[in-house]
């Protein structure tokens, strides 16, 4: 018996001493700033396309400089720590923005179209009309209760806080991080709860977020505004600027201002989303890039010595996809990838090391984009399916050539190419093969256009009906703290281990 206790002494000393020698598994306080960055929609299928698509530009401008397209690095991919992130909602298998940001934001799981509220909030009511008037809300007392946010949490400690996007300011992503609202539709009352002094303004927002950058002016202004969304006459943008904020409308105005010098700031660039980012660059618009967008907010929220949280959309890709255009996914992607890499750089300035510094990358949900055929090694991203072994075109059973990039869903009305028109981008004709009973021959089609939209396997009818798919995303992370981000885990768990890095 002695002998048994004397063997079980040992072992447990034994195991002692390994775990002084172990990294610590907590990561409690590390991280005074926290730059948490969502890509809308970037499920892996997208990130991988988006990789490749990356390789192909690169060899463009330097050729021979990989060994092909599929060698490329995204700047999300060095991330040193990954997980991968259960997405659904309370009420959904496959979630829609609002609950699924919310969840990372708040900790909390709820329903799908409820922004940052307690888990048995409704969007709609019995009947299941939506709780909203226009874009006023409509969401009677007693429905729920506001959860609390990350960017509150870190206010509560006088850190600076900051949302950017390529969305509205008020859409769902940007909103979770600052507003509580059972309809993420009720942008006007959205927009109200950033503003100091408004009778509806967040009072857990203290002075007021820092930074606040995107689209969206149409919730801002009054009524009588050209574009105006509003159903009063309040200047919203006026009250904000009494209380102190910079306003630029204008990319040429953002990259004017010493940012380092603007105690608060408030960008509004569009009516309503921003351009995707092919038609921002090739179209020369006045509209800020979000690496531009991200560093002007880091100039603000850095001078803090108590550290910030600034949150960081690349929305677009989601809309992209949900239009079925991979072309304009992929490029805001890397716009989006970018932005990281901006950060990055700049943080290592300040931050060397990112001692003090954590940095998140992931994805609210999914899309239900995929990968086709066997293409082969460099095949374009964007191309019509070339066989790997003899690289021929690869045929379906009625000798049609496919693309690698196709939609298990979307909206494919049954007419000609020349009537699909996109009207937010200038009315150009998209390119897209009828939906009748049979595929059309894309032999002389350029898959690769900007204009051309992918195929579907079940048509929604409507263009843009693509929806969210159901799968687990990736998040990458790096910096103070970032050790702890691994394995598999709930979203809602996201926030306890920013939450937990950070000390809030």
């Amino acid at each position: 018996m002695h002998s048994i206790f004397r063997k079980t002494s040992l072992a447990l000393a034994a195991f002692a001493s390994l775990s002084m020698l172990a990294p610590a598994a907590h990561a409690a306080g590390e991280a005074k700033n926290v730059i948490f960055f969502l890509g809308d929609g970037m499920g892996p299928v997208t990130v991988t396309a988006a990789r490749i698509y990356k390789g192909e530009k690169q060899l463009a401008a330097q050729p021979g400089s990989l060994k092909s397209s599929e060698y490329a690095k995204l700047q999300m991919q060095s991330l040193p720590y990954a997980a991968r992130i259960k997405t659904f909602s309370l009420d959904g298998q496959t979630t829609d923005s609002a609950p699924s940001m919310s969840a990372y934001m708040t900790g909390v799981k709820m329903n799908n179209e409820v922004i940052s509220m307690s888990a048995e909030t409704s969007a709609v009511d019995g009947s299941g009309k939506q709780y909203i008037s226009g874009e006023d809300t409509t969401c009677p007392p007693g429905n729920g209760r506001p959860a609390q946010t990350l960017l509150e949490l870190s206010k509560a400690l006088g850190r600076s806080v900051g949302a950017v996007s390529t969305t509205r300011v008020g859409h769902a992503t940007p909103a979770a991080t600052y507003a509580h609202i059972c309809n993420r539709n009720g942008y006007n009352t959205i927009a109200e709860q950033s503003v100091p002094g408004h009778a509806n303004y967040n009072l857990k927002l203290g002075d007021g977020i820092d930074v606040l950058m995107g689209g969206g002016q149409r919730n801002y202004f009054p009524k009588s505004t050209a574009g105006s969304k509003r159903s009063d006459e309040v200047n919203l943008v006026d009250m904000m600027k009494a209380k102190g904020y910079s306003f630029v409308s204008k990319g040429s105005e953002l990259a004017a201002l010493d940012a380092t010098k603007a105690g608060k700031l408030l960008g509004l660039f569009t009516q309503s989303e921003m351009s995707y980012e092919l038609d921002r660059v090739k179209q020369n618009k006045d509209e800020p890039s979000l690496a531009d967008m991200t560093t002007k907010a880091l100039d603000v929220l850095s001078g803090n010595n108590k550290g910030f949280f600034l949150m960081v959309e690349g929305g677009r890709i989601d809309h992209a996809l949900h239009g079925t255009n991979a072309k304009r996914a992929l490029e805001d992607t890397l716009a989006f990838d970018k932005a990281i890499e901006s950060a990055m750089a700049y943080m290592q300035k300040k931050d060397p090391g990112l001692k003090n510094t954590l940095i998140v990358v992931t994805a609210d949900h999914d899309h239900n984009m995929v990968f086709n055929g066997y293409s082969k090694l460099g095949n374009p991203i964007l191309g019509k399916v070339a066989d790997y072994q003899s690289g021929n075109l690869s045929k379906d059973a009625n000798g049609k050539p496919y693309t690698t990039l196709v939609f298990g869903n979307g909206g494919r009305p049954n007419a000609t190419p020349s009537s699909q028109v996109n009207a937010e981008d200038g009315n150009k004709p998209w390119i897209a093969p009828a939906r009748g009973a049979a595929r059309d021959d894309l032999t002389a089609v350029d898959t690769t256009d900007d204009n051309f939209l992918q195929e579907v396997g079940i048509n929604l009818g409507t263009p843009g009906s693509e929806t969210h798919g159901g799968g687990d995303v990736m998040l990458f992370a790096s910096g103070a703290g970032a050790k702890i981000f691994k394995g598999t885990m709930d979203n809602t768990k996201v926030f306890t281990k920013v939450r937990e890095a950070a000390g809030l």
